[in-house]
């Protein structure tokens, strides 16, 4: 895509989070990786009613080129574009169930939710829990790298990670595929709330690792 194409794409997903209470007021954040930068929106700024123009875009280092203040969790993105070589975007809500997941008490700390479905195991894939952090500490981007870097080792790469209290973060190689990580996430998370299903067997898994290279 082209940078413009980029600005629109972001605006579209912001609003389509926005519209569907993934996000509320100015809470959540969405950043694109460039050629020679980053685009994400900027501080404070409401997913719903984004402007192309007006996010921000600031070189490899970080620093503004223009548009508005960029969010305060641009040094957080960045450190996972560092780990994840294959990350063009991250996204970030304060989505309602896996929030409240947390709060409730998440499965285990390695992974919020357990395997209850095939599309969760094949669409998204282990999601360990952040213990909490205050909004902006740079803590958070070091413990966020760890967990990438080992679970790329054990052979289990993630595109996901909760932050305790927060919520998501979520990447992949591009915002379509960043977003729909996000929705069957916070879907799974809704769905174990209300059922406490039982996961799916290791039969069952292997099956799914075998036929669709889930990463479980």
């Amino acid at each position: 895509m082209t940078e413009d194409a980029l600005r629109d794409e972001i605006c579209r997903i912001g609003r389509s989070l926005f519209e569907r209470g993934y996000v509320h007021a100015s809470a959540g954040n969405i950043s694109v990786r460039l050629d020679d930068g980053f685009l994400i929106t900027p501080t404070d700024a409401c997913l719903g009613t984004l402007d192309p123009a007006r996010l921000a875009r600031v070189d490899g280092q970080g620093l503004p080129l223009s548009g508005d203040r960029p969010s305060k969790t641009l040094a957080l993105h960045r450190r996972i574009y560092a780990s994840e070589p294959e990350a063009r975007c991250v996204i970030h809500t304060h989505s309602t169930h896996l929030v409240a997941l947390t709060l409730q008490g998440v499965w285990r700390a390695q992974d919020i939710v357990p395997p209850i479905t095939p599309y969760f195991v094949m669409k998204v894939g282990h999601v360990p829990l952040i213990p909490y952090h205050r909004p902006g500490d740079p803590a958070l981007g070091e413990a966020i790298t760890q967990h990438i870097l080992r679970m790329r080792e054990a052979g289990t790469p993630i595109r996901a990670v909760m932050l305790d209290r927060l919520g998501p973060n979520v990447w992949h190689g591009s915002l379509a595929e960043a977003s729909a990580v996000l929705e069957e996430l916070e879907e799974t998370a809704r769905l174990w709330l209300m059922t406490r299903a039982a996961p799916l067997s290791d039969t069952q898994i292997d099956e799914l690792r075998v036929h669709f290279g889930a990463r479980w």
